[in-house]
């Protein structure tokens, strides 16, 4: 496929995991992606690697999205190597990895997941919404949890429902920019980081939990993400679609 010929993508937190499968899908779609990661880089250049190798264009460049002057950096370093920008996919996450009850948890663990979650998003639209090119294409990650209230994750749940507002308001001030905002909130996905610390019991009784009887698969969230921004996905505009198999 060839639909993003011509195209220019940053994904954040693209170094492993669903980011790594959007990078790669994107690229396969015919898209130079920019595969920003924080301290992966082994995993990031692997990335870009396998892109490379494909016949695609990828460059990985470091950077903190929970700091303004790396967001800058990493928006300039794009503009310099490729000339412009039409997507940008905000995948960068933090979370706990066990379940923290609010009584639980720490000031330390909140700052931390509304840094990179909340406000890592935020400096990455501010800038995007400076210079994306008309046709452009906004993707943000959040959470099924924010839909289902999963105990334990409340923290990571209100930081990603930060997001889903951000999605709607952003659409809205771009109007007349021909450019689409729209929020994919994955369920259970089969990544490393999401199998830590979760026994085979644990992970096959919420792979049940869907009708489907299976995790998603970061190559199910990346294949949402290819459809939102192609030709065919410029009439889903300020929406928060939830892959989950049927979970919530």
């Amino acid at each position: 496929m060839s639909s993003l010929l011509g195209k220019v993508a940053i994904v954040t937190g693209g170094s492993r995991g669903i980011g790594a499968a959007i990078a790669t899908r994107l690229a396969a779609d015919g898209a130079a992606v920019a595969v920003n990661y924080l301290s992966h880089q082994a995993e990031a250049n692997n990335v870009v690697e396998k892109i490379v190798q494909a016949g695609g264009q990828s460059i990985a460049i470091q950077a903190d999205v929970s700091k303004t002057e790396d967001v800058r950096l990493l928006f300039e370093e794009v503009a310099e190597r490729f000339e412009g920008l039409d997507m940008l996919i905000n995948n960068a996450g933090a979370t706990h990895i066990r379940p923290m009850p609010i009584a639980d948890a720490t000031d330390e663990t909140y700052d931390w997941t509304f840094a990179v979650n909340t406000k890592g998003t935020f400096l990455c639209l501010r800038e995007a919404a400076k210079c994306m090119r008309s046709g452009g294409r906004i993707v943000n990650l959040s959470s099924t949890g924010v839909f289902n209230a999963h105990p334990g994750y409340a923290i990571y749940s209100a930081a990603k429902s930060a997001v889903e507002v951000f999605t709607r308001v952003l659409c809205k001030e771009l109007k007349g920019r021909n450019i689409t905002v729209n929020c994919v909130a994955p369920g259970a996905t089969a990544t490393e980081r999401w199998f830590k610390g979760k026994s085979e019991e644990l992970l096959q009784t919420i792979a049940n939990l869907s009708p489907l009887n299976r995790l998603g698969t970061p190559e199910d969230i990346a294949g949402l993400v290819a459809f939102l921004v192609s030709p065919q996905g410029e009439w889903v505009n300020g929406q928060v679609i939830r892959v989950n198999g049927g979970f919530a």
